[in-house]
């Protein structure tokens, strides 16, 4: 192994050495004015945990096929890399690096992978996490919070603050999250148990279940995916759903006050077990409405779709 280290005034500190196959390396580099950790490793097993010390620390296996490991502090940056050819031949028994980097926890993160899982605990500012095939584990973090998987699942727990989670055709399971919370899947199935005040969520076939305690702003969006929600609401809160064909099932738990535009055509169905309010089917044409208000009636509930059911109803 080639090992080297190197100083350069105003510029940058740190370690490069070129690879061995499934190198150990055991790293230590002091953050001293450093805020940001970015971090670029191709595949394998990363956990990123939150520390309370002066340091960023780097400990495991490289990847058997790494060609450099660089190590570096760059101004504001501490950088982390695995560098690899560009030709990888597929071999079934390589996983990849096997890394634990310890990095205090006030310290922003971006992670860049490609089939990387992740896994990360108790960081308190920004952290930016994207793969194409890896999974992503996400716990106690705060303040800003994205998260990106091409085709990998997202499992979080405890997160706060702004939370974006996306992926393609991966699954998303949030739990226990408050503050600002948006997901996107396309085919992926979403979960959600919440606190949160604002929640977003965005699928095409993807089906979509959420409990939600103490919402502000709700919005559910389909094309057809099902979706089932049980919903706590606030005062004044709005809830706005829609889907084409997918199916928009919602429990309210009482007291439910509210004001609710339900809306369907082009044969969808709409099923009222929240009041005695009738449907109103027009004349002409496939097309069924339903107005109602409970409560004091503050509050704001809409959803519409073309062939999908529209079903409202009470937790007693």
């Amino acid at each position: 192994m080639r090992f080297s280290t190197f100083f350069v005034p105003l510029c940058f500190i740190g370690t490069i050495f070129s690879s061995m196959a499934g190198d150990s390396i055991n790293e230590h580099l002091s953050i001293d004015n450093a805020t940001n950790v970015r971090i670029e490793i191709l595949r394998g097993n990363i956990t990123l945990s939150a520390s309370d010390e002066n340091q960023v620390s780097v400990k495991g296996e490289l990847d058997d096929d790494a060609e450099r490991f660089i190590f570096e502090r760059e101004g504001s940056h501490i950088n982390i890399k695995v560098l690899m050819p560009r030709l990888i031949a597929q071999d079934r028994n390589n996983r990849g690096s096997n890394l634990i980097i310890n990095i205090p926890r006030q310290l922003k993160i971006n992670f860049v992978g490609v089939s990387t899982n992740t896994q990360l605990d108790g960081f308190s500012r920004s952290v930016e996490i994207k793969t194409v095939s890896g999974n992503i584990n996400a716990n106690s973090l705060s303040s800003l919070v994205e998260l990106t998987s091409v085709s990998g699942n997202i499992a979080t727990d405890r997160l706060s603050g702004k939370i974006r989670l996306s992926t393609v055709s991966g699954d998303i399971k949030d739990k226990d999250s408050s503050g600002r919370l948006s997901l996107k899947a396309v085919s992926g199935n979403i979960n959600i148990r919440s606190s949160a005040g604002e929640v977003s969520v965005n699928t095409v076939s993807g089906n979509v279940e959420v409990e939600l305690i103490g919402v502000d702003e709700f919005f559910v969006s389909t094309v057809s995916g099902n979706y089932q929600g049980n919903l706590s609401l606030n005062e004044n809160s709005s809830v706005k759903m829609s889907s084409i064909s997918g199916n928009l099932n919602t429990v309210f738990n009482k007291p439910v006050q509210a004001s609710f535009k339900l809306a369907v055509s082009a044969g969808g169905n709409l099923v009222n077990e929240l009041t005695s309010d009738k449907i109103r089917k027009e004349k002409y044409g496939k097309n069924s409405k339903l107005k109602f208000s409970t409560g004091n009636g503050n509050g704001s509930v809409k959803a519409t779709t073309l062939s999908g059911q529209i079903k409202v109803s009470g937790n007693h």
